[in-house]
């Protein structure tokens, strides 16, 4: 563990996390030099407030400079900075310590915690544990993501049962002791491979939720997740129950609608799913994992499946914003991979007869990844696709054999595009499969404006329904071209 008072301390990166972590260290009575490669207007006025603190502010520095290396007895860096590499290589090359946010504040923590991960699922995963904690009346506190860092989380936390944290793979890249009492990983798929050398490395990344568990610990693991840790030689040294909606061999499984467990002690149906509010078997899973948390924590079943049946589904998460003409707009704006997108298409119900009626807008920045993989779902459920964003060449160049693709210069031209060519029946969803590269507020920001021009439309239609001005509802095309 390191001890920050007296030290001087060289951060990386002042996104949301990195500004918690700078208050974080000049709270510890560390030194703190911070240096982020942008130099916008928010970030300066974030500056001025950080400089007040105690803090060194530097913005606009991409490369490394030797005086402020000088005499660093540590390096911290934030989520927004680990992609510095020219910074965190100055670092290493003088054989200074190098930590991410997430173990600086762990590190400080005062509190036992429970970790979730995976590549989708785990900020709603998280949620829903947090949920059944408070309904147990567990003190807890859901932290990790920006909106809420852990290094925010720290002064509070000696009055918490429980912290719980969200945490992503760049995350834990840079821990170095970070133990969660419960770590929960939902699934491992593609993502990230801009980044990553090949699935093998983002594996490995995700595996190290586990380092450093020993045998009194938990892991609620994902059995098809666990399979791959595995065949890397990877094992888990704390107890393990594992869970699958499609793997009936799992600790935890879905079984003609009920969730139902094989864990000694704990053996038989848990939970009717059909009676929960989230449907679809990615939510089946995250229930799953919130059941055998509970079950660890030693919470009433019956305390624990009453909380889960009553969850909605949380915002820009396959969330139905309207409908409109009997055309569905549905925001899963935090799709943001491939993976997150296939579950989401599984779980919309066809046209009568099976038939595609899915308006599809898609694309954003290119992540990297096999996107021809995804092609026979979308010449089975999707009508045609409105792409934009940086991906949208290559997302056509892979899809267009399968379904009609159309490109669109924004989000707002998809929406009015979707809906001219829409019918009665029909579903407009926002999938991207892609994270937003054109907001500092990411999938939120995105999910957010699809809402309001979707309210626009609506607004449209209702007025040209309501006013007697005798004008028309546009007549609606049904022309899609390749």
């Amino acid at each position: 563990m390191f001890k920050l008072n007296g030290k001087r301390v060289l951060l990386i990166g002042l996104g949301a996390r990195g500004r918690a972590a700078c208050r974080l260290l000049c709270e510890s009575g560390a030194s703190v030099v911070a240096v982020d490669r942008k130099d916008s207007t928010t970030l300066q006025g974030e500056a001025k407030r950080l400089a007040k603190l105690g803090a060194e502010v530097h913005l606009g520095l991409a490369k490394p400079d030797a005086k402020l290396l000088a005499g660093v007895d540590l390096g911290v860096i934030s989520v927004g900075g680990i992609r510095e590499t020219d910074w965190v290589r100055a670092l290493r090359k003088r054989d200074v310590p190098v930590i991410g946010e997430l173990e600086l504040g762990y590190q400080q923590l005062r509190c036992l915690n429970i970790a979730v991960t995976g590549t989708n699922g785990k900020t709603s995963t998280a949620k829903l544990i947090e949920q059944v904690l408070i309904g147990a009346q567990r003190e807890t506190r859901l932290a990790g993501k920006v909106s809420c860092p852990v290094c925010d989380a720290v002064a509070d936390s000696k009055e918490l049962d429980y912290l719980m944290l969200a945490v992503n793979s760049f995350q834990l890249e840079l821990t170095q002791f970070f133990q969660p009492t419960v770590a929960v990983l939902m699934n491992i798929e593609q993502d990230h491979q801009d980044h990553y050398r090949g699935m093998a490395e983002y594996v490995k990344t995700k595996a190290r939720m586990f380092t450093n568990q020993q045998p009194f610990d938990w892991a609620i693991v994902q059995s098809e997740a666990l399979a791959q840790i595995r065949s890397l030689g990877i094992e888990i040294p704390s107890k393990v129950i594992t869970f699958s909606s499609s793997n009936r061999r799992a600790d935890i499984s879905l079984n003609r609608g009920l969730i139902v467990s094989r864990v000694p002690g704990w053996e038989g149906p848990l939970l009717d799913f059909s009676e929960c509010r989230l449907q679809g078997a990615h939510n089946a899973e995250i229930i799953m994992a919130a059941l055998a948390v509970g079950r660890v924590l030693k919470i009433p079943l019956e305390q624990s499946a009453g909380v889960l049946k009553n969850q909605p589904p949380l915002l820009h998460r396959c969330e139905t914003v309207a409908e409109i003409n009997g055309i569905r707009f549905v925001n899963d704006s935090r799709s943001t991979n491939l993976a997150a997108m296939e579950k989401t298409l599984a779980s919309m119900p066809p046209a009568p007869g099976g038939r595609p009626n899915i308006w599809l807008l898609a694309g954003g920045r290119d992540k990297g990844g096999a996107f021809h993989d995804i092609g026979p779902m979308l010449s089975q459920r999707v009508k045609a696709v409105c792409l934009m964003g940086e991906t949208r060449e290559k997302l056509r160049a892979a899809w267009s054999l399968f379904t009609p693709c159309r490109l669109v210069n924004s989000l707002e031209d998809a929406v009015q595009q979707a809906y001219e060519m829409a019918e009665e029946g029909d579903v407009i969803l926002l999938s991207p499969a892609s994270e937003d590269s054109g907001s500092v507020n990411g999938y939120q920001h995105r999910g957010e404006m699809f809402r309001q021009y979707v309210e626009r439309l609506a607004g449209y239609t209702v007025e040209g329904k309501t006013t007697g001005n005798g004008s028309p509802a546009p007549e609606i095309s049904n022309v899609m071209s390749r």
